[in-house]
């Protein structure tokens, strides 16, 4: 593992020249910043409101790959005075889906700082988000002595069509996409990583429901406390050295755990499927955007008899979805 290890700190080493410079303002971030890491594309309509809701929760700094996005999405964050902005048009697949150009990112900025890594349409929350920020989340795991924090990736959907309503920018898109599904789901544990494997949900049951087993995977490790000899493996699925995979009770008990509410399931989804078939940089073949695609013709509706309609945190805990362990 030590070996496998060095070999992705080598390859983020070598990505790391296929990124161009836009604005790096990293001289500004303090030593006790929470930074946030993204790798995004196209995302202009949505980066009002993740900047926001992460700047409200307490996120620092954002550090973001910006993959030769044409729709304005760069130049909007080339002037946030709180984002450092790298770009590249090169291969999303060669890099293994931006883990190398991260990796590169997080070792020689994220060192000794918890960092958040999450996509444009996914939104942390984890116990007592709604009353405190994510510095009482990280002070509290460092007296723990827990280096990583797990959080399941929840599919949130709308009750009716996917385009019934137009998401506007700026718009909090829990409004329009606020069930989700409180069952449907299985755990396996990863022997060779050890981290959970988790699949189900709206996506597995609605664009996957002839091969579950082929549906994307829900476990996410999002929240590190970062060290240069760090790597992610898959994207956020899991990392090396394998203990930071261990974000679960292995006595049967329970740690405390967050969510990643994930907002995908918006009128904008059948543009962006087609776009990424175009491009097939995405993981097997682009396999997920093309059930999207396949399914949205027949105006797709996620929303059943047992869907939940999203709350709270607290809502969440009780289905068993996330969990504040010993965390008062």
């Amino acid at each position: 593992m030590r070996l496998r290890r060095k070999r992705y700190r080598l390859r983020a080493l070598r990505k790391s020249f296929e990124l161009r410079k836009v604005s790096d303002r990293t001289a500004s971030i303090g030593p006790q910043d929470v930074l946030v890491f993204v790798t995004l594309r196209n995302e202009r309509l949505r980066l009002p409101y993740f900047l926001d809701y992460y700047r409200k929760i307490g996120a620092g700094h954002f550090l973001i790959v910006d993959n030769g996005s044409d729709d304005g999405g760069r130049e909007y964050l080339a002037e946030q005075d709180d984002v450092s902005l790298w770009t590249t048009p090169a291969s999303y697949k060669a890099s293994r889906y931006g883990v190398d150009w991260l990796n590169h990112l997080m070792r020689r900025h994220g060192h000794g700082h918890w960092t958040l890594v999450v996509d444009p349409d996914e939104f942390f929350i984890y116990p007592f988000c709604d009353t405190r920020p994510v510095q009482a989340l990280t002070d509290w795991l460092d007296a723990c002595g827990q280096r990583s924090f797990g959080a399941m990736l929840i599919d949130l959907y709308p009750k009716g069509q996917l385009d019934a309503e137009s998401y506007q920018e700026g718009q909090n898109p829990m409004e329009i996409a606020n069930w989700f599904d409180s069952g449907n789901y299985t755990i396996t544990r990863n022997p060779l990583y050890h981290n959970l494997w988790i699949q189900g949900g709206p996506r597995a049951r609605a664009f996957f429901a002839d091969k579950p087993k082929a549906a994307p995977s829900l476990n996410k490790i999002p929240l590190v406390k970062w060290r240069k000899n760090y790597v992610y493996v898959q994207s956020t699925h899991m990392l090396l050295p394998r203990g930071l995979n261990h974000v679960y009770d292995r006595q049967g008990g329970e740690m405390t755990s967050g969510a990643l509410l994930h907002a995908k399931f918006l009128n904008t989804l059948e543009q962006k499927a087609e776009e990424e078939l175009q491009r097939g940089e995405h993981y097997a073949g682009s396999r997920e955007y093309r059930a999207y695609a396949e399914h949205l013709k027949d105006r797709t509706v996620l929303w059943n008899r047992w869907s939940e309609k999203y709350i709270n945190w607290r809502q969440l805990e009780i289905l068993g979805l996330m969990s504040k362990g010993n965390w008062a």
